[in-house]
């Protein structure tokens, strides 16, 4: 029986979430904007002529795909950052979090969109 518990202990304490440090955080986002910026500038410098040939869209369709993973990206972690401390213990409290995690996410986007 005395097994089990010290099982059970060890267990629990290598099962423990660990938050990672701030600085890999920062780190992350600032990854994340400049592939999104990097995105950007590769279809900016596209023109639409030349867009008429199909062997010229890979280039403009894998920096879209790729921006677009790291925007969205970039706006789950900064919504993440802002609601972690923050525990709901609630429906109503749930409730009223979803609610500002979702204008925390079109306030997000629209910020990345803007500095286009």
């Amino acid at each position: 029986m005395g097994e089990a518990i010290n099982l059970e202990l060890l267990l629990h304490r290598a099962l423990a979430p660990v938050e990672p440090p701030e600085r890999l955080a920062s780190q992350l986002a600032a990854t994340l904007q400049s592939i999104t910026d990097m995105a950007a500038e590769e279809l900016e410098g596209w023109e639409l002529a030349s867009m008429r040939d199909p062997r010229n869209w890979v280039r403009p369709a894998a920096a879209l795909v790729v921006g677009t993973a790291a925007g969205g990206a970039l706006v789950l972690l900064r919504a993440r950052q802002r609601h972690r401390d923050r525990p709901a213990s609630s429906i109503g409290e749930l409730r009223d979090r979803a609610a500002e995690t979702a204008q925390d996410f079109a306030d997000e986007a629209r910020r990345l969109l803007d500095s286009r």
